[in-house]
């Protein structure tokens, strides 16, 4: 039997999907492109309606190129609105993300040619790990493993679905991580992503609780003992606490690399998206790790055109991304998502405007991230090969052009030699 799968969104689906791949292979699967695959599983995001929308093209378009397929969808989109994803054409199965866990198993009579045995899809749904026994770098195209720690989010910020169809948060126990960890390791992984639909709520709900900062001080010392760099996922604000930064300034085990969702910049603005900072306070984090870890990448996420939204607030949100140390920003047009508090707010903007408003911020976001690559030139890195071994990725999230020679899943050590618009030499 021949297997595709097509993950949209966040790295919580790509580790979700990182399990199915390992138990198709586990029981006999074989990998191939959608328009020649048995079964396609389309794993889905619903964080804004251009989500909602590529997920349907993609089924549109697998049904058309590959009608034998059996199209199995599940994810963020596929539980939100699972009527409407189950009337597109060729859609045999809907699962929903609570019953990821079960969605292998469910179809193991049908599509694969042997009993799976023990696999990590039979843990690795919410509240559980995934690991990579069965795989290996370059499944999927993945060179670095994502291991989900945590899922759901309990926050309620106004803009976002999300907790509606992840649910309450829910972690993996640490012990159990670090079984996940070696195991992923010997599956001959070198790095490995930290992920979690809230990361900075991993271990609230855990008996006795844990904090985030305990689970990565256990990390690090796997890290030692397995060769292993960590890189933290996307973290609020709130969550990157000093013991965090600290941590990863002072151990070599973690990329020196931040994702700090800011949203806007408009105090106005943060408070009606129900965000518990202010923009003081953001700044502020941001300029600490810029002290503390010059070169340190840090990203961010913004969202242009949140109902209400003035010319004013544009014009704070874009002063302060100017003078910002921020090394790269998402930006994203305001996406009404039915059943949030700010679906039902007043003064939603006129489309036309938002994509304006969204392509301003965006070229600031070009113009900083250039000015990261520029100061870059000269500096020397650890750096992990990818593909075929000439595009390789530091700690401190350049892409970076190398001279051919290497294979994947290499460290490589190197000279940032020069820059071109959009790319690093090395």
């Amino acid at each position: 039997m021949k297997y595709s799968i097509i993950t949209f969104g966040c790295r919580v689906n790509q580790a979700d999907s990182l399990g199915f791949e390992e138990a198709l292979l586990a029981g006999g699967a074989e990998a191939t492109s959608p328009d020649r695959a048995d079964l396609v599983v389309v794993n889905t995001c619903s964080v804004t309606a251009a989500a909602d929308q590529g997920a349907r093209q993609a089924i549109r378009r697998v049904a058309r190129d590959n009608p034998s397929a059996r199209i199995v969808v599940t994810g963020c989109y596929a539980t939100r609105r699972p009527d409407e994803v189950a009337a597109l054409p060729h859609v045999a199965r809907v699962v929903p993300n609570d019953d990821k866990p079960r969605l292998v198993p469910l179809l193991a009579p049908l599509v694969l040619s042997r009993p799976m045995g023990q696999t990590s899809a039979d843990r690795f749904g919410d509240g559980e790990g995934s690991c990579g026994a069965t795989i290996e770098p370059g499944v999927a195209g993945r060179t670095a493993f994502t291991l989900r720690v945590q899922t759901g989010c309990a926050e309620s910020c106004a803009y976002c679905i999300i907790p509606t169809t992840r649910g309450t948060p829910r972690s993996v126990p640490v012990a159990e991580l670090l079984r996940e960890i070696a195991r992923v390791v010997a599956a001959g992984f070198k790095e490995i992503a930290l992920t979690g639909v809230h990361l900075g709520s991993y271990g609230r709900d855990l008996a006795p609780s844990v904090r985030l900062v305990d689970l990565l001080g256990s990390a690090a010392a796997a890290a030692e003992r397995h060769h292993v760099l960590f890189r933290i996922s996307s973290l609020e604000p709130m969550d990157c606490t000093r013991e965090v930064v600290d941590l990863v300034a002072s151990s070599p085990c973690f990329a020196p690399h931040f994702h700090l969702p800011l949203q806007h910049a408009s105090d106005r603005i943060l408070a009606a998206m129900r965000r518990p900072y202010s923009l003081g306070d953001y700044a502020a984090l941001v300029d600490s790790i810029r002290a503390r870890i010059p070169h340190a990448s840090i990203g961010s996420d913004i969202i242009v055109g949140f109902p209400g939204e003035t010319e004013d607030d544009v014009e704070q949100l874009e002063a302060y991304l100017e003078r910002s140390a921020l090394t790269h920003v998402h930006v994203f047009p305001y996406s009404d998502r039915p059943g949030t508090a700010a679906s039902a707010m007043n003064g939603h903007l006129p489309g036309a405007m938002v994509r304006e408003r969204a392509r301003r911020v965006r070229e600031i976001g070009h113009r900083l991230a250039e000015r990261f690559r520029c100061s870059q030139v000269g500096t020397t890195h650890r750096a992990l090969t990818l593909d075929d071994g000439t595009l390789a990725v530091t700690g401190n999230y350049l892409k970076v052009k190398i001279p051919p020679g290497f294979a994947r899943n290499e460290w490589v050590r190197i000279r940032i030699r020069d820059r071109d618009v959009g790319e690093v030499i090395g």
